[in-house]
């Protein structure tokens, strides 16, 4: 499977719903949810020949707690390093967590 702007798909909110209660189920006391700016989002589209955004899953030791890693994707669908913007320090959930999200019944 290739990566291009269209990899992903819309889901329904029942399904989202069920997939984040499952993790908290799964993973109890864990981040459930990270906010980055739009701002941020765009300058990381911006990138030449960015098509895409990887996120990793990374971990923060000294604090204990699920830090995710965004970078930008090229069309020969390797990570833009080098010369690339490479984000983490989003705000997580907890401890500020949404009014009206997945997580809210």
């Amino acid at each position: 499977m290739s990566l291009n702007e269209n990899t992903g798909s819309i889901i329904s909110l029942e399904v989202a719903k069920k997939l984040v209660k499952d993790f908290g189920n799964k993973f109890p006391g864990q981040i459930v949810s990270s906010f980055i700016g739009s701002k941020n989002v765009h300058a990381i589209l911006a990138q030449e020949n960015c098509i895409g955004v990887r996120i990793y899953n990374g971990y923060d030791v000294a604090n204990e707690k699920i830090s995710l890693v965004l970078v930008g994707v090229d069309k020969n669908e390797q990570d833009i390093l080098e010369s690339g913007l490479i984000y983490d320090q989003m705000l997580t959930c907890p401890p500020v967590c949404p009014v009206n999200g997945l997580l809210t019944n």
